[in-house]
């Protein structure tokens, strides 16, 4: 086992990094694009001298992320984005195994999830990397000092991209953010097939309800949502697509699912998946009217997609 490091972090339990490491190099055999990156930026070191914040899912993945951004000489902080999908044997080995600070645990309060995105912040970073936007928004909002020698970010989700381009609107984005969402890799591949994965795996997991037979509601059609209907079509679920854009909804027609407001499929459904990236698109309008034992998830990013407090 590393000895504990010389720098400061926050995370659960450091004794987990070796089932971390394994975990995080298991990952890495799945990511060959990544692995060719790093093996440049290892050669050419393109980030020597850049500080990096960077507020995203701690998983596996990005612990492979991390680390090739640190091999490229970049100087790495990551924060969680969500806590609830905060890998804590990943934060330990990233850690322990590969000198990078981590401020994430999962199931962390609200309190402790904000003092990780300050403590990110504290890097005083050049570059931000965010997913849902709560680094760049706390910076432009809370921490104006820490920002004064940002010069860009990255965005990957599609809620943190609608809250971007309102600040944008707005004219109070201070510093010119990529929208990694819109990239054809990521919501074509990541956003239809991994959300699409995940969520019904976290379904699966959650409930043990065999879908087969079962109306799933899918409410918004965009590519986690197409992810989305697809998967549960696939175990066999009668998918049910609610939208509010009329193109995407007659899209979901000609994808031959049915198409319906959520007052009407609110009565029907026996499962319903938020996926929109709005606030409640789920409330009590719709709570009364559904069935008992009706299950309700939320796939988007934060958890305001279900009007939790009416319920």
């Amino acid at each position: 086992m590393s000895t504990a490091p010389k720098f400061l972090f926050d995370i659960r339990d450091p004794r987990l990094a070796e089932l971390g490491k394994k975990r995080i190099d298991w990952a890495n055999q799945s990511m060959p694009v990544l692995q060719a990156i790093r093996k440049q930026f290892i050669k050419g070191r393109p980030l020597e001298g850049i500080r990096i914040s960077a507020c995203l899912h701690v998983t596996t993945e990005t612990a492979n992320l991390a680390v090739t951004l640190r091999d490229g000489g970049g100087d790495v902080v990551v924060c969680a984005s969500n806590p609830l999908s905060t890998q804590d044997d990943v934060a330990a080995s990233l850690v322990a195994d590969y000198g990078i600070p981590v401020f994430a645990i999962k199931g962390e309060d609200s309190e402790s999830y904000y003092s990780h995105i300050n403590a990110a912040l504290d890097h005083r970073p050049h570059i931000t990397m965010d997913d849902g936007a709560d680094l760049v928004t706390t910076g432009l909002t809370k921490r104006t000092e820490a920002i004064t020698e940002t010069l860009g970010g990255t965005e990957e989700t599609t809620t943190g991209v609608i809250r971007l381009r309102a600040m944008a609107r707005d004219g109070v984005l201070r510093y010119p953010v990529i929208s990694v969402n819109d990239a054809d890799t990521k919501h074509l591949f990541d956003n239809r097939y991994g959300t699409g994965q995940s969520t019904i795996d976290g379904i699966l997991r959650s409930t043990n309800l065999l879908l087969a037979g079962l109306k799933v509601v899918i409410a918004g059609y965009g590519w986690c949502g197409r992810g989305c209907a697809m998967r549960a079509r696939g175990l066999g679920a009668d998918v049910i697509v609610t939208e509010v854009n009329p193109t995407k909804a007659i899209e979901a027609v000609m994808d031959s699912y049915r198409v319906m407001s959520m007052n009407e499929a609110a009565r029907i459904g026996d499962i319903f998946i938020t996926v929109t990236g709005n606030k409640s698109v789920l409330g009590r309008d719709q709570f009364q009217l559904m069935k008992d034992g009706a299950v309700m998830c939320n796939s988007g990013h934060f958890n305001v997609e279900i009007d939790i407090p009416a319920l």
